[in-house]
């Protein structure tokens, strides 16, 4: 009886001795994964902020780029000037004197776009206000251009629930296509998002990202063709 009787006491020490090791185990473990958790909140925190200042700084210069789009064009951007009545001076009041103040200096304009891309811009617009005269059947204008030839020619283009819908078909993320540039490029890409005013696609060839804006496929500027996936 006393043999069992230490043998239990025996085990009954050894089993607290035990316990209180896991328990401290445990609760280290705890501390440890709670500094990691704590750490890899602050991270997505830093990280969320970067992307969110990163994605306004991409919506403010596509905003100033669509400002500078219409300023060019002249819509609706135009400030019309005030108009004033002038009274009749009376035979006896003074002579006026003409305002001598310094006029403000014209606001200037920060170019987004390439040399190349204005110029054709203003090239369309020159052409849009141009007079037509009546051309003879054996001048060129008379003749039937080719869809490369019409440099006014728009596309209809807009993006929907996460869709872009361009020249009456609906194209979604993922989905393979053939992106044609003015120059006849013609690359296999595959739409990778599409964003408020823009879409990224990706080259199969290289896996570059390019950057296409609505406006860009409403001027012709890029084609967008479906392909097979395979």
């Amino acid at each position: 009886m006393k043999k069992l009787d230490q043998q239990y006491r025996e085990r009954i020490r050894n089993a607290e001795l035990f316990l209180q090791l896991e328990t401290e185990q445990v609760e280290r473990n705890y501390i440890k994964e709670k500094k990691a958790a704590v750490k890899e909140f602050e991270d997505k925190k830093v990280e969320l902020k970067e992307n969110l200042i990163a994605e306004l700084e991409e919506k403010k210069k596509m905003i100033e780029n669509e400002k500078l789009t219409m300023e060019l064009t002249g819509d609706s951007m135009e400030v019309k000037p005030i108009m004033t009545r002038k009274l009749r001076r009376r035979p006896n009041d003074p002579v006026p004197i003409p305002d001598k103040r310094r006029k403000p200096a014209p606001a200037q304009l920060n170019y987004l776009l390439t040399d190349e891309q204005i110029m054709e811009d203003l090239r369309t617009l020159n052409k849009l206000k141009s007079p037509k005269r009546p051309a003879s059947p054996s001048s060129p204008e008379h003749l039937p251009a080719t869809p490369a030839e019409s440099p006014a020619q728009r596309f209809e283009a807009r993006i929907e629930d996460g869709k872009l819908y361009y020249d009456k078909r609906w194209y979604h993320k993922s989905q393979a296509i053939y992106l044609e540039s003015k120059d006849n490029q013609k690359l296999s890409c595959v739409i990778s998002s599409v964003g408020a005013n823009e879409i990224w696609v990706r080259k199969t060839s290289d896996s570059t990202k390019m950057r296409i804006y609505l406006g860009q496929l409403q001027r012709g500027l890029f084609v967008i063709r479906r392909r097979s996936a395979a």
